[in-house]
């Protein structure tokens, strides 16, 4: 018995699922890459400022908890270790931008002692966080 030919249907790409799945992709290349921006610091309520502005120099963020704790970059430090840990992070030849962004709740003089402290050390420019009112 002979079985019918049939006829030949031309080939066609279905190009749905690759738009879905392109789509896709660009959604996790976006969604990673808002992860990908630097941190300004650890999570304190700024006081309020009128005059503030946003930087745009390559920084080195100091947070002072509204507890007393002093942080670098995110980590953890001791006052007495400050100093040296900024001047490791200081590129030679080049001015480098320290943001203090101290909790309104911490006291005025621990703010000025982290203060005096980054002023000592050469090449840094010094800046204290605040919320655009």
């Amino acid at each position: 018995m002979r079985l019918p030919e049939e006829p030949d249907i031309p080939s066609n790409i279905n190009i749905i699922p690759m738009i879905d799945v392109v789509f896709s992709i660009l959604t996790f290349f976006i969604f990673s890459s808002l992860f990908l921006s630097r941190s300004q610091g650890l999570d304190v309520n700024l006081p309020k400022a009128g005059t503030a502005q946003a930087q745009k120099n390559e920084q080195i963020n100091v947070t002072i908890k509204s507890d007393g704790t002093l942080a670098l970059n995110r980590q953890p430090i001791p006052i007495e270790q400050l100093q040296p840990a900024i001047q490791g992070l200081v590129k030679p030849n080049s001015e480098s931008l320290v943001v203090i962004n101290a909790d309104e709740k911490v006291n005025h003089g621990q703010v000025v002692t982290v203060m005096d402290k980054v002023r000592q050390i050469p090449q840094v420019k010094l800046a204290i966080a605040a919320q655009k009112q």
